[in-house]
């Protein structure tokens, strides 16, 4: 359940996002990442495995800091919401860091890189 908080709680509060290639098996093909919300274009990156691509975000006065990734390997292609505060706000923490790791199979979501949920698949 997603809980909805008066947009002033969350004015100024930082958070760190994490997009970290977890292919095992990746050959040469890096993994491709783009992603941006509204205001700010963060560009795109080619990700060999273990690579990451991290940015920090500080949330605005209406609470709609929304960040959306495309993320591209071989054929396959996905877009997700990288973070988006009414849903992330309490999912990342106290240290307010939401980390992803793509696997061959989908989206892992994790608050502290050790304990991670599967979140969706490439499909």
């Amino acid at each position: 359940m997603i809980m909805m908080q008066p947009e002033y709680l969350f004015q100024g509060l930082e958070y760190d996002v994490r997009v970290v290639n977890g292919f095992t098996s990746n050959s040469s093909l890096p993994l491709v990442i783009w992603c941006s919300s509204k205001d700010q274009n963060l560009g795109g990156r080619a990700l060999q495995e273990g690579d990451d691509f991290s940015w920090s975000l500080k949330a605005n006065f209406w609470g709609t800091a929304h960040f959306l990734c495309t993320i591209k390997w071989d054929q396959k292609r996905k877009s997700f919401d990288a973070f988006w505060v009414h849903r992330d706000s309490h999912r990342c923490g106290p240290l307010r860091r939401c980390f992803w790791l793509v696997k061959e199979d989908g989206f892992y979501f994790s608050n502290d890189e050790t304990n991670w949920k599967k979140e969706f698949a490439w499909i």
